[in-house]
């Protein structure tokens, strides 16, 4: 066979190919439902990461009021003066305020110690 003849052979196989990629593009096109997306090459975005858990609410000087009036109640009175005098201080008022939640945690302590 000669170089020419295997070329035009080729060229026809392509051709054939060719006809039928067609039709069978032709028959899935027909046969798919209209609502189905096609395939796209851009990956998806990964998801969003789950949002951080939400800051702590500010705890106020009423809220460390209540505790220490009523540890105080209890009997406790010396020991609230005393987590005073931890923080720095001889009143509630005198606190500053990024220890309440330290002073809390310290005062729930005093009303289940035995």
């Amino acid at each position: 066979m000669s170089r020419m003849k295997l070329l035009l052979d080729v060229v026809e196989d392509m051709r054939s190919l060719a006809d039928s990629l067609q039709a069978v593009a032709t028959a899935l096109g027909q046969n798919a439902p209209e609502d189905v997306a096609a395939p796209t090459l851009v990956p998806e975005t990964p998801p969003a990461p789950a949002p951080a858990d939400p800051p702590p609410k500010a705890i106020t000087l009423e809220e460390v009021r209540a505790v220490l009036a009523e540890r105080s109640h209890d009997g406790y009175t010396d020991q609230v003066r005393g987590l005073l005098q931890k923080y720095g201080a001889e009143k509630l008022s005198g606190v500053d305020p990024k220890h309440y939640a330290a002073l809390l945690k310290d005062a729930e302590v005093l009303g289940h110690a035995t």
